[in-house]
Formats: structure tokens, C-alpha cells, sequence
């Protein structure tokens, strides 16, 4: 009788999770509002926006992993859209979970490389930023020590079929710097030209929704 309970209640839930999820996450300065904007381009599925208050990566894997786990009990399959950071992000804290496909939107794919970078614009050492733990930039980001030292003790390992969008003229992330990630991961990328980080203008819109419109 108890195997047959628990054999009805398994077909049960597996009937129950015949809708699949979109999670939209948005990056620096965004808003979970944003993910509306997709759901014309996935009529099949419920396109979540996840808010976010986390500003450092090991709390956001907590925040986002609660977040995800409950999601995955309603839904029967789950991709990702993530924009800018949040594709960092994720990658950080999906890399064993069960994703049927992400939708990259100028991600940063490489944080120690944007961490130095920085530091080496503002003319900084690991050595004064190690004494210091936090030193705020002329362009307004505070680097940080225990940042820069997390990302290094966690690298990003990603195999899940990707599709990126970048945009030619990106100045967060370089064109090799992209195309070593892309290689790395077997990604699918797409490059406009002379597009930005930041897809903003009415060209740049209507290469989005077309690469998407393509791909979703």
C-alpha cells in the first residue's frame, strides 16, 4: 500500500510539472521587472524575474540557490536569461544544477580579469589592496580584496548549452576575453557590431529581440 501511495503521488507531481521556467536575472543597477520584457519571446513558459539584493557572489549563491531549489519543484524544465553580472552570477552558482539552456546578454565572463583590469587603471597592486581590503575608484567601484581573492579560489566551470550576445564595442569584457570563454564552454556566440555593453538604443534592441526571437 505505501509503495503505491508514494508511486501515485510521484506520477501525480510529475503531471503537475508539465509548464517549463524562464529565470531572468538582471545585472548591476537592473531590476527583476525587466525579465517582462521576455515573456513575448517564450509564450510556452513563465518568465521569472528573480530580485536580488546581494552585492558580493557568496551571497548571492545563497540567495539565488533557495530561490532556484523552490523553482525547480513547480517546473519541469528551467533556462536562464542573464544580463552583465548576473550571467557571472549565475554561472557561479548553477554550475551543477540541472539548466536546459541560457540566454547570456553581455556577460561577464571572466571577474578576475575585470578586477585587474581595473586596479591596473587606478594604478593599484594587489599588495596596497591587500593592506587596504577596500579602495574605491575614480570611477566610482570599490575593489576589494576578499572579492578578488573569492573569485580566484572559484573559477567558473560551465557546460551548459549557452547562447551569448555581445556586443562589438563591449568595455567590460574584450573580444579575446570572450572568445576564450565561448571556446571553453562550447557557447553559441553572436557579436554586433558596433554594439555595446549595454543594449540600449532602437538598433540595438532590434538585434536583441531578433537574436533571441531566433534562438528562444
Amino acid at each position: 500500500m505505501r509503495l503505491l501511495i508514494l508511486y501515485v503521488r510521484n506520477n501525480f507531481l510529475g503531471e503537475y510539472k508539465v509548464k517549463n521556467a524562464v529565470i531572468y536575472i538582471h545585472g548591476k543597477y537592473g531590476t527583476a521587472e525587466e525579465g517582462e520584457y521576455y515573456k513575448k519571446f517564450f509564450k510556452e513558459a513563465d518568465v521569472i524575474g528573480f530580485e536580488y539584493t546581494s552585492e558580493y557572489p557568496w551571497n548571492f549563491q545563497k540567495e539565488f540557490s533557495t530561490f532556484f531549489d523552490d523553482i525547480c519543484t513547480k517546473y519541469k524544465k528551467i533556462s536562464i536569461i542573464a544580463n552583465s553580472i548576473g550571467a557571472y552570477f549565475t554561472m557561479l552558482s548553477l554550475t551543477n544544477k540541472n539548466i536546459e539552456k541560457a540566454f547570456f546578454i553581455s556577460p561577464i565572463v571572466d571577474m578576475e580579469k575585470l578586477i585587474t583590469d581595473m586596479m591596473f587603471l587606478e594604478n593599484i597592486t594587489e599588495e596596497e589592496l591587500y593592506k587596504k581590503k577596500e579602495i574605491k575608484t575614480s570611477f566610482g567601484e570599490i575593489l576589494s580584496w576578499k572579492y578578488l581573492t573569492f573569485v580566484r579560489k572559484n573559477p567558473i566551470e560551465w557546460s551548459v548549452p549557452t547562447y551569448i550576445l555581445y556586443g562589438e564595442k563591449d568595455n567590460m569584457t574584450s573580444y579575446e576575453t570572450i572568445l576564450n570563454f565561448t571556446n571553453k564552454s562550447k557557447a553559441n556566440l553572436t557579436i554586433m557590431k558596433g554594439g555595446e555593453h549595454w543594449f540600449h538604443t532602437d538598433e540595438q534592441i532590434k538585434f536583441l529581440d531578433n537574436w533571441i526571437k531566433n534562438i528562444a
